[in-house]
């Protein structure tokens, strides 16, 4: 054994005291009173590309970056997402005070980890595992990379049996419609499968054309991706149907092709609707996989996704890793490592504090909503839905509805079944009569009454029909509502009593920058006012902030805009 001295506490805390570093003082931010007379006053511009040398006071930093996200638009008023916007304040603080865990250290936040598998019941349950079978699942980050890694175990298990079989494991393809949202394609890019992609038609509602789907399967499809709740007009894919037609396929060929479900919106919508044409969740056995987004009707902040298998069964051991340096040993099976638990402990907070009476309350309210904002609109005589959620049920597009008449029930089982997704365009009596009236003008200025709707194309073989899309979210209230349609048909109005020039000035936003610049100074600056600018040498600018600073400089927009 090593000998060892005495040592005096007091004696060594002193002697360290008397050698201590002299530290630089603080700097003292005492002297500023106000946030905006500080270091980053209105003269100088904030670091943006590179650290600066030395930092400024919590508070000045603070105030300055609120001041710039005001820019952003409001998340309430964003009617062009999915992704939820609200929850309870006390979910809030539940997130707050757990922001600091780390999903993945399961061994030093055991309880986190059992309510993450809390979680992964309950969904099991709702999606309707059959008995004798034990679910499988984990949170992801969001519905695509859960799409991800049901993509990936569907690949995994067909190269498996396809080396069992000593067949070649090259040329592996996946179906979808082409209203797929880009996380499918990704999907398909990132790990090498052929993207067989069915065209849509007004016949197949913007979704998957089961008749097609027949003659593009084969031996080499991994699987299909079914879409519960189509980004673009909110329509539900006929899982079942799919599901009839790959049954048909297995009896005459011996090959077996699962079904993956996107269910981003819809698979925490139809279980509390009750709505949807046939079966969609597990109790079809061809059902091995199914994602969801926890932040979408989930009811969730952004940052969490699902991923959920019938059993251990179809997810291939090989791709779940085991992990034993973080204290304990550990299962995981996902694209990434560390991620957040807050929004798995959110989660579970909705799941209690809402139970299914809650949720069903939500999705009829938006439900509800969606088919007054859809009735409202078409009551107008300006515009066409090409959403159907507000139709009878069996009656699709607006011609149909004309014959068999419009209902205004609340039973949710006599309309169409859908997302609370309105999708509307301007009909054709409409576009003939004011035709020099673009429909992206509609979206523009909404924009400056603070509302985010955009105006897309619908998906290829379709893409010449234009749609404006609101989703109606648990935010949207009956009073935001009667507002927004109050907006649209106003707005509708404005653009109607508009002549040419101004349309083509708020409304144009294809083309280069400067070309709109030009368009904006020919609508709005007075003859005498251009002297001096030199339209064909600005437009060689090499940005829209240098060209915008250029005219602001000369003047241009200083009392006409």
């Amino acid at each position: 054994m090593s000998l060892s001295k005495h040592i005096d506490p007091d004696e060594l805390i002193a002697s360290l005291r008397e050698n201590a570093p002299k530290h630089q003082p603080l700097r003292d931010t005492a002297a500023t009173h106000h946030v905006y007379s500080g270091r980053y006053a209105a003269s100088a511009e904030i670091p943006k590309f590179r650290l600066p040398d030395s930092g400024s006071d919590s508070h000045t930093i603070y105030q300055l970056i609120k001041d710039e996200l005001d820019l952003d638009g409001r998340p309430n008023l964003n009617l062009a997402s999915f992704v939820n916007t609200f929850m309870d304040p006390y979910a809030d603080r539940l997130m707050a005070e757990n922001v600091g865990k780390n999903m993945a250290d399961a061994d030093e936040y055991p309880v986190v980890q059992a309510i993450h598998a809390r979680c992964i019941s309950m969904l099991g349950n709702l999606w309707n595992v059959p008995k004798g079978e034990t679910a499988i699942g984990a949170a992801t980050t969001g519905s695509s990379e859960a799409i991800h890694l049901g993509g990936l175990a569907m690949k995994r298990l067909w190269q498996q049996k396809r080396r069992e079989q000593g067949k070649s494991t090259e040329k592996p393809n996946i179906i979808m419609g082409a209203n797929a949202q880009v996380a499918l394609e990704k999907f398909a890019r990132y790990f090498e499968v052929e993207a067989r992609i069915l065209p849509v038609s007004e016949e197949s509602h913007y979704c998957l054309d089961v008749t097609k789907l027949r003659e593009n399967i084969d031996e080499n499809t991994i699987g299909v991706f079914a879409i519960l709740g189509s980004t673009y007009t909110g329509h539900y894919e006929p899982v079942e149907e799919i599901s009839k037609v790959l049954d048909e396929f297995e009896k005459e060929t011996g090959h077996s092709i699962p079904i993956h479900i996107d269910g981003a919106s819809g698979a925490m919508v139809v279980p509390f609707t009750g709505c949807c044409d046939g079966l969609w969740d597990f109790r079809l056995p061809r059902v091995h996989s199914i994602s969801t987004s926890g932040h979408k009707f989930g009811l969730v902040y952004a940052g969490l996704g699902w991923a959920i298998w019938r059993n251990e069964k179809w997810l291939p051991k090989d791709l779940i890793f085991e992990l034993h340096y973080l204290g304990g040993t550990e299962q995981t099976f996902t694209l990434n490592f560390s991620r957040p638990c807050a929004q798995v402990i959110a989660q579970y907070f909705n799941f209690l504090s809402l139970g299914k009476e809650g949720y069903v309350s939500i999705m009829h309210n938006a439900l509800t909503n969606a088919r007054m904002l859809s009735k409202a609109l078409e009551a107008s005589g300006w515009y066409t839905c090409v959403s159907d959620i507000h139709r009878k049920r069996g009656s699709w597009g607006y011609e149909a509805q004309r014959r068999l008449g419009q209902i205004n029930e609340n039973d949710a089982k006599l309309y169409n079944p859908g997302l609370p997704v309105v999708a509307f365009r301007f009909n054709d009596e409409f576009r003939k009569e004011y035709p020099h009236v673009k429909q992206a003008s509609v979206s523009t200025l909404l924009r400056v009454k603070g509302y985010i709707i955009p105006n897309y194309n619908l998906p290829p073989n379709t893409s010449s029909i234009e749609i404006l899309r609101v989703v109606v979210r648990e935010s949207m209230s009956a009073d935001l509502l009667d507002m927004l349609i109050s907006d649209i048909l106003s707005t509708t109005e404005t653009l109607m009593k508009s002549d040419i020039v101004d349309i083509e000035a708020l409304g144009n936003t294809s083309g280069s920058w400067a070309d709109r610049g030009r368009k904006l100074v020919d609508a709005y600056v007075h003859p005498h006012d251009k002297d001096g600018l030199d339209l064909k040498s600005d437009s060689a600018e090499s940005s829209e902030s240098n060209l915008w600073r250029k005219w602001r400089t000369k003047g241009v927009f200083s009392t006409t805009c």
